[in-house]
């Protein structure tokens, strides 16, 4: 009997007994606010509907931000396999630039904590001076030019073993069958996933002899490596490196034949006049590009001031202002203990304020951006304090 109501009598009916309620105070009140809860719902569903959507969206438009995640993938990978252009405690950039850092890096070593711009001064005060009394080996609270030097050698040596273990790391990610050699080809293939080619496509064309289409930048980087991977490749020679040509090829600071050609293309880059020295000129030439205005030319007189004391003062040996091949090796070669000799005497005199050719800690916390890139304040007031 009750399934024999139709909706349309059922709806009549309900609109009825609302009404009915509706002539009651009370009843009006809790209407109104069942009706007002009705239409929050309502609104709460409307945004939950159009959040969904703009998320459908957001994700419908995902690509370029997966695009961008690969290549930062891309970019890692490349930077394993690549030839880093700058190393740890080497005077000259891969361009020819002047290595800033390396009064730094000779200094700290791979200790660098402590020395941030946002470091607490109190803090890296101390440890500056931790460090100081290390040099200081006679403990006389003076650094000598020896003490200065031994040191400089130590720490030499620990951007060395930094660099032996990241090599060892990367080698692995280029040798996938093990063998503990890797050819040309494989380090290839590699490289040209690392910038963005697929692994078979790549890998089937070499196979098959087929030519790889990239771009004009590319080429020119894979004929530069090339040349490089040669070059690491001790005689005899069967173009298969092994871990410690590999080395080699990543750091040419560690094998006498590769900073030689290290130093090759150096001079190749800044020698304008094709005798295959630099002279001074040739040196402290600016890099490409105008003063366009007064920041720039600051720029541009200071690459000159620093480039021009660089060249008189420690690569030019013999002082005849020419600059050899065989004068350019000893100056860049790291374990060269002449040449951290002459290092040693060039950072104390930085901070020879009193002229006794040693370093005291007054000194040294005066000139701390100098040895630390860390400005420290106060320095006169806290020297007996930190130590």
């Amino acid at each position: 009997m009750h399934q024999g109501i139709t909706c349309r009598e059922s709806n009549a009916g309900e609109e009825q007994l609302l009404a009915t309620l509706a002539g009651h105070p009370g009843v009006r009140t809790q209407v109104a606010m069942a009706s007002r809860r009705a239409s929050l719902r309502g609104l709460v569903s409307h945004c939950l509907w159009l959040l969904g959507v703009i998320l459908l969206m957001d994700v419908s438009a995902r690509p370029a931000n997966h695009s961008s995640a690969r290549e930062r993938a891309g970019n890692r990978e490349e930077r394993e396999i690549l030839p880093p252009d700058h190393l740890n405690g080497v005077k000259l950039e891969m361009d020819g630039h002047l290595n800033k850092d390396f009064h730094q890096e000779v200094f700290l070593g791979k200790d660098t904590d402590g020395f941030e711009e946002d470091a607490e001064p109190r803090r890296s005060r101390r440890k500056l001076m931790v460090i100081f009394s290390k040099v200081d080996v006679n403990t006389d609270r003076r650094i000598s030019a020896k003490e200065m030097q031994h040191w400089i050698m130590e720490k030499t040596a620990e951007h060395f073993q930094e660099a032996i273990e990241e090599s060892r790391v990367h080698f692995r990610a280029v040798d996938p069958d093990g063998d503990g050699r890797v050819s040309w080809d494989e380090y290839k293939v590699k490289f040209l996933v690392s910038k963005g080619h697929n692994e078979k496509e790549v890998e089937e064309k070499m196979k098959n002899g087929e030519e790889l289409k990239v771009d004009e930048e590319t080429q020119e980087v894979l004929e530069n490596l090339k040349d490089r991977w040669y070059q690491a490749d001790n005689p005899p020679s069967d173009l298969l490196l092994t871990e410690d040509e590999f080395l080699s090829f990543l750091h040419p600071e560690h094998s006498r034949g590769m900073l030689k050609f290290m130093v090759k293309e150096i001079v190749r880059d800044l020698d304008q006049d094709g005798d295959k020295q630099l002279s001074l000129p040739e040196f402290i030439s600016l890099p490409a590009g105008t003063v366009e205005n007064q920041q720039g030319q600051d720029i541009d007189d200071s690459w000159v001031r620093d480039r021009k004391k660089e060249f008189e003062e420690l690569i030019d040996a013999n002082h005849d202002g020419i600059v050899t091949m065989a004068e350019l090796e000893d100056y860049m070669d790291p374990m060269n203990e002449y040449n951290a000799l002459n290092e040693a005497k060039q950072m104390i005199a930085i901070a020879d304020e009193n002229q006794n050719h040693h370093l005291e800690p007054e000194e040294v916390l005066k000139y701390s951006e100098f040895f630390t890139g860390s400005k420290l304040m106060d320095y006169a007031r806290n020297v007996h304090e930190e130590f």
